[in-house]
């Protein structure tokens, strides 16, 4: 894969305190330029997040290791180091301009396909605020060079 790539992010978070359908929650999805490399065997993917309505920037980097083990690490706006293993449930404090917030997040699956043209991921976890269940969520992530032209986008 290139250095320059594109990274589609898609969130789907279904309220653990709401009576709503699971169809009737709408997906979150960003699409971004991004920078790729991988060092001793583990892919990285670094880009710069907006805030609408908030100036600065938020600097994201995605590391991947093998097919059990995913940290998204934010820096700027937001601070955090969230952690996802197969099976496992991570602390962290995420910090936002509004305060601090203890995150748990409890991984129940993950599947990692890594090819020469693209990177695809997909996670399925939960998560709690302050050790109270907030959403079972769900993350899917597609990593292609920007050359390619081979891009997919959803949920």
């Amino acid at each position: 894969m290139t250095k320059d790539v594109l990274v589609s992010i898609s969130g789907l978070h279904q309220d653990a305190m709401s009576d709503l359908p699971e169809d009737e929650n709408e997906p979150i999805e960003v699409v971004t330029a991004a920078s790729y490399y991988c060092r001793n065997g583990k892919h990285y993917v670094v880009y710069d997040e907006l805030t609408e309505g908030t100036p600065g920037v938020t600097k994201n980097e995605i590391k991947i290791t093998g097919s059990d083990s995913l940290e998204i690490i934010k820096r700027g706006l937001a601070n955090s180091h969230m952690i996802f293993e197969k099976n496992k449930k991570n602390l962290t404090y995420y910090q936002t301009p509004y305060g601090q917030m203890l995150v748990g997040v409890s991984t129940k699956s993950m599947e990692v396909n890594v090819t020469e043209k693209n990177i695809d991921v997909s996670l399925d976890y939960e998560l709690d605020v302050n050790h109270e269940p907030m959403a079972d969520c769900t993350i899917k992530m597609n990593i292609v060079s920007r050359s390619s032209g081979d891009f997919s986008l959803g949920i």
